[in-house]
C-alpha cells in the first residue's frame, strides 16, 4: 500500500489559488525539477536563505540541489507549489519530509518560500500536502531545527501543534506530530487553498 499510495498521490497536480488570488499548481517534486529549485533557492532574498539554509550564500552546491531534488516518496518525500499565473511557471515553494534510518517513523522538516510570495498561504498548502503523504508512509513525527530568529517558521510550526524540545547556539527545536498536525490544518476554516488539498488527496 505504501509505495502505491506514494506513487498516486505523485502523479496528481493539484490547482488552487492563494490568499491574493494568484494561481498556482502543487505537486510532488522529481529530480527533473533540479534547475528550478536552484532557480527558486536564488530568488531568495540573502536573509530568507541564512533562515532557511543557515547560510546567505546566493548559490549552494550542487550536491545540496541535488539532494533536495532526489524525492522518493517515502525516506524523502516533497513537495513544490509553481505560480501559474508567473512567466514560465517558477517554483515559489517547497516543503521536505526527509526520514531519520531506514524504517523509522520519524524524520525532519523543512520549509522554504520566495520571499514575493511570503504571507499569501503558500507553506500552509505544501504542509498540508507534505503531512497526508507522511502519514500515508508511516512518517508519524517530524523534527524541525530552525534558528531562534526565524519568526515565521516559528508561528507554522506552532500553529499545528509542535512542542518545543530544545534551543541552543542560536537554533530551536520543536517536534511535530504529523496527525496533530493535519488536525490543525483541517480546523483552519479560512484557508481555501488547504481545504484544495484535502479535497485532491482525500480519497487515497
Amino acid at each position: 500500500m505504501t509505495g502505491t499510495t506514494a506513487t498516486r498521490m505523485c502523479d496528481i497536480r493539484i490547482d488552487s489559488a492563494l490568499n491574493d488570488g494568484t494561481r498556482v499548481q502543487l505537486r510532488c517534486i522529481t529530480p527533473a525539477d533540479e534547475p528550478r529549485i536552484r532557480a527558486a533557492i536564488a530568488e531568495l532574498s540573502a536573509q530568507s536563505r541564512y533562515l532557511r539554509f543557515f547560510t546567505p550564500t546566493p548559490e549552494l552546491p550542487s550536491a545540496v540541489t541535488r539532494r533536495l531534488a532526489a524525492v522518493d516518496g517515502h525516506d524523502h518525500i516533497g513537495w513544490g507549489a509553481i505560480c501559474v499565473d508567473c512567466d514560465d511557471w517558477p517554483a515559489i515553494g517547497a516543503v521536505h519530509a526527509v526520514r531519520h534510518a531506514d524504517g523509522a517513523c520519524d524524520g525532519e522538516f523543512s520549509v522554504a518560500v520566495v520571499d514575493a510570495f511570503h504571507g499569501k498561504g503558500v507553506a500552509r498548502m505544501l504542509t498540508a500536502a507534505l503531512l497526508i503523504q507522511c502519514l500515508a508512509e508511516d512518517l508519524v513525527s517530524l523534527d524541525v531545527h530552525m534558528l531562534s530568529e526565524n519568526d515565521a517558521a516559528r508561528r507554522l510550526v506552532k500553529s499545528l501543534g509542535a512542542t518545543w524540545k530544545s534551543e541552543s547556539a542560536g537554533v530551536a527545536e520543536y517536534r511535530l506530530d504529523v496527525a496533530s498536525g493535519l488536525a490543525s490544518l483541517r480546523s483552519d476554516p479560512g484557508a481555501g487553498g488547504v481545504e484544495d488539498v484535502f479535497a485532491a488527496l482525500a480519497a487515497l
